[in-house]
């Protein structure tokens, strides 16, 4: 057995001690899949536009702390695995983002001079609370397009390994993901961030 091979069995492993909920396999997972955790919480941070206030390192222990608090962490396969976690950075960025724009509104409400407060951070926090705030909306009105929203903008995954999660083909999640973005630029058009 090669050496990915000796990884990809251990992962394999650990997955179905999760799933069987063994919590000490959650543990014995994440470093095995480390570089793909520091590749999808460093699109996060992109992606997020966090700046150096929440680092990759931050990232990926938060969203540790986050899966292992979950009571129903289910793990049919690496990919959802991964998909998971990506959820968990995406809901620590909304958090975090939430608490700077309170904290913002604290130091503005104490009088604090505005240079200590930058616009600049404001509005990111802000971008970051309207795009979760018209995804929900978008997971109401059309829960494939949110899917597929997740699984590329999120968690980073190709075309094809979306058709393969959804059962659906590359050619519908290619349509989807483009009438899924027009709808959400739409949505993000219409919010009054300043």
């Amino acid at each position: 057995m090669t050496a990915d091979e000796t990884v990809e069995f251990e992962v394999r492993r650990e997955l179905h001690r999760l799933e069987s909920g063994y919590r000490g396999a959650l543990d014995r997972l994440l470093p095995l899949l480390s570089d793909d955790l520091r590749r999808l919480a460093r699109q996060q941070r992109r992606r997020g536009n966090s700046g150096e206030t929440l680092r990759t390192t931050a990232l990926i222990n938060e969203a540790y702390l986050k899966l292992r608090a979950s009571h129903r962490l289910v793990s049919v396969d690496r990919q959802h695995f991964l998909h998971t976690a990506a959820l968990a950075m995406r809901h620590i960025l909304i958090d975090h983002a939430r608490s700077r724009l309170a904290a913002q509104r604290r130091e503005q409400d104490a009088a604090v001079d505005d240079a200590q407060a930058p616009a600049a951070l404001y509005r990111q926090a802000q971008r970051v609370i309207d795009i979760d705030a018209a995804l929900s909306e978008l997971e109401a009105s059309n829960p494939r397009w949110a899917q597929i929203v997740n699984y590329r903008y999120f968690a980073g995954y190709s075309e094809r390994e979306v058709a393969e999660l959804l059962g659906v083909s590359e050619r519908t999640v290619r349509r989807d993901w483009h009438q899924a973005r027009a709808w959400l630029a739409l949505a993000l058009d219409g919010r009054d961030t300043p």
